[in-house]
């Protein structure tokens, strides 16, 4: 019998789990590890075979979903992983892009979304939604393209404000970090939007990681 690419769950909740790995199983996947947070993730991977995807919840006791991730991006780069939340703000997506995740889809998404994202992931590398254009998820994970911040025809203070873009500021407190006012922080925005080509504070962070002026 021929087997699927091998997946590990994460998450605490232990109905929608069991739900998950009854469908992935169906779909032909072998789920090879589950675990409640991400410190049991870490302890059950020295006895069970590694997963090719990790799907990964962020809120979780213990050891979350950010600090997970950055785990694995660095002692496991070969490791994908899919983040699968509740949330759908910007700063959680941001926040777990920059930490390796290869897609992010929302729990209340239709199985055939999940997946087509698994599937994604394991044949292009990433998976992108609504939320993340393809375009910028291909170059966050695209290592071959130094480009300098200074050769990027931007402006210093458009550097700083995509500086502080990556951060967890808002707009006004990114302003008053700037020493200027909320109009003019919605131009800075709105010029990048639109020299960038980026429709999104997601976009933004991207792009800023991509070109090495946010470093993760």
């Amino acid at each position: 019998m021929k087997t699927g690419n091998k997946i590990a769950l994460v998450d605490d909740h232990i109905l929608l789990r069991n739900g998950l790995a009854g469908m992935l199983k169906e779909a032909g996947y072998q789920v090879v590890l589950e675990a409640d947070n991400g410190k049991e993730f870490l302890d059950k991977l020295q006895h069970h075979p590694e997963p090719d995807i990790v799907l990964l919840d962020i809120n979780m006791p213990v050891m979350d979903g950010y600090a997970t991730a950055g785990w694995i991006k660095k002692n496991r780069p070969d490791m994908k992983v899919l983040a699968l939340s509740m949330y759908d703000e910007e700063d959680a997506i941001i926040r777990m892009l920059k930490n390796g995740a290869r897609g992010y889809i929302l729990k209340d998404a239709h199985p055939s979304e999940l997946k087509a994202a698994i599937q994604a992931i394991l044949t292009k590398d990433f998976y992108y939604s609504e939320m993340v254009t393809g375009r910028l998820m291909r170059s966050i994970i695209d290592n071959g393209d130094e480009e300098k911040a200074a050769e990027l025809n931007l402006t210093e203070r458009e550097l700083t404000f995509l500086k502080l873009t990556a951060s967890e500021m808002t707009y006004k407190e990114i302003a008053e970090q700037m020493h200027v006012s909320p109009r003019t922080v919605d131009g800075y925005r709105d010029d990048l939007f639109e020299k960038l080509n980026i429709k999104s504070r997601v976009g933004l962070v991207l792009y800023a990681i991509k070109h090495g002026i946010v470093t993760v």
